[in-house]
């Protein structure tokens, strides 16, 4: 197919897509889904070989939140059964961190519910990361926390983090759409504070919220724009008690697509399977790997995830290698950009719900109810782990 060829040219390239590629690799029928897989995939390994990069998160503070995002199950009015508890100590959230380290995991991803930290919450943050750091050698840190304000990204890099996590979701057009309470210009505000303090910044999408082929490649190349190192791509799992409780437009197929024209557009930057693949790729997921060179280990913030025993089963199985913490896991062009202080993709320069993680939202409590389609059988509220006594899921 000509469209593949000229798209693993230009990723092998650091090129741009057009929007027109993007959209067509989106339209492409099941027929030629393994096509497509195959062409991303050459891409994928061009730059990461066959390393998987495993990361772990840990929920501080769970549900409560002022904000609106009507993905998230921790929003404001939401009546998604959820765990719900104030801030974890220092010490805590340490040991749980250390459990997704012993699985294998590089990155612990340390989430709070919320619009942004006070300068109070960034303290507590910065004495938990000290904590993680001094109990897990190598291990890196990657913070979400909301909106943050000036001064704020520089503080929680001198305490040791490495990364900020602040997801775009969807398309500026549509995003009014999606959350009142805050912009999309503020989202774009904070990935710009990481960045210019130095920090590793993350951001990505939510797909199957009911948007537009043209709003998911809208939101794609806004994220080579931006130029994140790391990029997750979520898709909505739809809680009981969310307003997207009902939005099951998604199959094993769709999501495949969606990754891989994440890869053609940002083809040299992590691209992250983050929350919901269980739920949407089922079976399908090992193919997603050759797509995504990062995946969450275990559970997210509020829903399970796969047990981490058979998420590093899979990994072997599918030929895949688990990324060591000796080995950096971006193209060296990256790493002398960020070093340089500049950007790494040929782009310009430029997620409190979500860590490039769950983009949570609940199942429907009577299934006759849903989509076709729709697996809420597959949908588990998080009942182990951080907040709970019951050990986690790694």
């Amino acid at each position: 197919m000509d469209l593949l060829n000229t798209l693993v040219d230009k990723g092998l390239r650091r090129e741009l897509p057009t929007r027109e590629e993007a959209l067509a690799v989106l339209a492409t029928s099941d027929d030629e889904l393994l096509e497509v897989v195959a062409a991303a995939g050459k891409v994928r390994r061009h730059w990461f070989g066959r390393r998987v990069k495993l990361n772990y998160l840990v929920n501080l503070k769970s549900g409560l939140c002022p904000e609106d995002c009507s993905y998230c199950s921790q929003r404001l009015g939401s009546k998604a059964d959820i765990l719900k508890y104030t801030w974890l100590k220092p010490e805590e959230a340490s040991k749980a961190a250390a459990a997704g380290v012993a699985g294998g995991a590089k990155r612990v991803c340390l989430v709070a519910s919320g619009r942004g930290p006070t300068d109070r919450d960034v303290e507590r943050v910065s004495k938990t990361i000290e904590a993680i750091k001094e109990g897990n050698e190598g291990v890196e840190v990657c913070a979400c926390l909301g909106l943050l304000s000036d001064g704020q990204a520089e503080r929680l890099r001198s305490a040791g983090a490495d990364a900020y996590n602040h997801n775009l979701n969807t398309s500026e057009a549509t995003y009014g759409d999606i959350t009142t309470t805050h912009t999309y210009a503020d989202r774009v505000d904070t990935v710009n504070k990481a960045h210019a303090a130095g920090l590793s910044a993350c951001s990505g999408l939510i797909a199957g919220m009911g948007e537009s082929d043209e709003d998911l490649v809208d939101v794609v190349f806004a994220l080579r724009e931006l130029d994140p190192d790391s990029v997750p791509v979520n898709f909505l799992i739809p809680f009981e008690g969310t307003p997207l409780a009902q939005e099951w437009n998604l199959t094993p197929q769709r999501a495949l697509r969606i990754l891989a024209m994440v890869r053609f557009v940002c083809p040299d930057v992590e691209v992250r399977l983050a929350g919901g693949r269980e739920v949407h790729l089922r079976t399908l997921q090992p193919l997603a790997l050759h797509l995504a060179n990062s995946i969450f280990l275990g559970d997210y913030l509020t829903s399970e995830g796969q047990a981490g025993k058979a998420d590093l089963e899979m990994l072997a199985d599918a030929g895949f290698e688990v990324e060591g913490a000796g080995t950096t896991t971006l193209p060296e062009h990256r790493v002398d950009a960020a070093a340089a202080g500049g950007c790494g993709t040929g782009g310009g320069c430029g997620s409190g719900d979500v860590c490039g993680a769950p983009a949570e939202a609940g199942a429907p409590a009577d299934a006759a109810a849903a989509a076709p389609g729709a697996r809420p059988d597959l949908v588990a509220v998080r009942r182990r782990g951080a907040g709970t006594d019951l050990a986690p899921n790694a």
